[in-house]
């Protein structure tokens, strides 16, 4: 099932924009409760204001709010940047660290968000366990756990180490352009023939392809 979606999505990719460990950081905590999309509307403006964790440990409360609000929750989420920077300023001399153990530690970074940058901004395999990866795993009945963490160990023991943050990618991909939540495209879906689920949506080719959702194809 994973070489059928990685041959689907060859290209898939974080769809999180940034340059930078520190960006990719912002832009996942940003990303809680909200769109990939809309966070790459706010971080254009967000990342010329705010280059280095310096920064965004001495940024002016209301400023940064009214930067980020559109994404939700933004004070929670001005709290955390601030914070964020302070202690990337005080215990790692400004720099992201490299190390799941280290990132957890940082205010608003559980294991997803540290997963997301060691994979996308360090080249270390992680799993992404997000709302579309869960929802899939179980659906493919990969396994049958609800905690995130239980989640990723479990999937990890399925596939090479190597290929996490692959799959990841593959998985959250399918989950936001196929495989969705209410009305899944059964009939359009490369894992159809070994989905357990299959005929929980739409099992007619054409009607299936109507309910695709994004491109199938890289962006220019």
């Amino acid at each position: 099932m994973y070489r059928a979606l990685a041959q689907r999505y060859p290209y898939a990719h974080c769809e999180l924009d940034f340059t930078n460990p520190l960006e990719l950081l912002v832009a996942t905590i940003l990303s809680a409760q909200t769109t990939d999309v809309r966070v790459n509307l706010v971080t254009p403006s967000l990342f010329a204001r705010y280059r280095t964790s310096a920064e965004y440990a001495a940024a002016d409360r209301a400023e940064l709010e009214e930067i980020i609000r559109s994404t939700g929750f933004f004070r929670a989420k001005t709290d955390s940047l601030i914070k964020l920077g302070q202690a990337l300023e005080e215990r790692f001399d400004g720099q992201v660290p490299g190390r799941l153990a280290d990132l957890v530690t940082l205010p608003g970074v559980g294991r997803k968000t540290a997963n997301v940058v060691l994979g996308n901004a360090f080249n270390i395999p992680g799993i992404t366990v997000d709302t579309h990866f869960g929802r899939l795993v179980r659906r493919f009945e990969w396994t049958d756990e609800t905690d995130p963490v239980k989640v990723e160990h479990a999937v990890g023991e399925l596939i090479p180490r190597r290929d996490w943050t692959m799959l990841s990618h593959v998985v959250i991909f399918h989950g936001r352009r196929t495989c969705h939540a209410r009305k899944p495209a059964c009939g359009a879906c490369p894992v159809a023939k070994w989905c357990p689920a299959y005929g929980c949506g739409e099992t007619d080719p054409e009607r299936a392809r109507q309910l695709l959702t994004y491109e199938l194809a890289p962006r220019s």
